[in-house]
């Protein structure tokens, strides 16, 4: 009689126990499901809040690159060296978003012969970016200034003054839509289910 008693009474006391660790299980289980909650909350607003920047500043285009390509008089034709010029621009920007290109080309001359020459340079540098690195179009801005008066890098406060020969001026802009992309594309936390998954 004792013994069955003894034998009860340490059943009750491993099915208490037994209990109390599942109850420990669920409250560890419902902590961990809180835990992933707060920081698959944190990560949306964090993306909330770039994608609002990124929508904010979306047509500001800031000057990455710029280069210049010298043509001799009378030349509308790309040298070597203006190819591999235009190359180093190019070449990185084939997986590339969020940038335009300007192209300006300027001429010595007068009036309108000196507005097509120019644009003929311009010209020759947007084709070989088409033809040659499959730049879009669309992306690039492209104008013949003729012999308007252009004022250097290394002349900023000074007077601007016309340029003897041809050159064309060519400027990478870009705003932050590759930073966009790359936010969209971060993995999200890993879930309680594929966190409990066995290794």
């Amino acid at each position: 009689m004792i013994k069955d008693t003894d034998a009860r009474a340490q059943e009750g006391i491993r099915l208490a126990s037994t209990k109390a660790n599942e109850a420990d299980q669920h409250a560890i289980d419902a902590g961990n499901k809180a835990q992933v909650a707060q920081q698959t909350a944190t990560t949306a607003t964090n993306r909330l809040t770039t994608v609002e920047q990124v929508v904010g500043n979306i047509d500001q285009y800031k000057a990455a690159t710029q280069t210049e390509i010298r043509f001799r008089p009378g030349q509308t034709v790309l040298s070597q060296n203006a190819k591999s010029a235009l190359d180093e621009i190019a070449t990185p920007l084939k997986s590339q978003r969020g940038y335009i290109i300007e192209v300006q080309g300027f001429s010595a001359g007068h009036g309108t012969a000196a507005i097509a020459t120019s644009q003929k340079m311009a010209d020759s540098v947007v084709r070989y970016l088409v033809l040659n690195h499959d730049i879009p179009v669309y992306r690039i801005y492209v104008v013949g200034m003729g012999n308007a008066p252009v004022q250097t890098a290394d002349e900023q406060g000074g007077k601007a003054k016309r340029m003897s020969g041809g050159r064309v001026e060519i400027s990478l802009l870009k705003n932050d839509l590759e930073q966009l992309a790359t936010t969209s594309n971060a993995p999200a936390p890993a879930s309680q289910d594929q966190a409990a998954q066995p290794k």
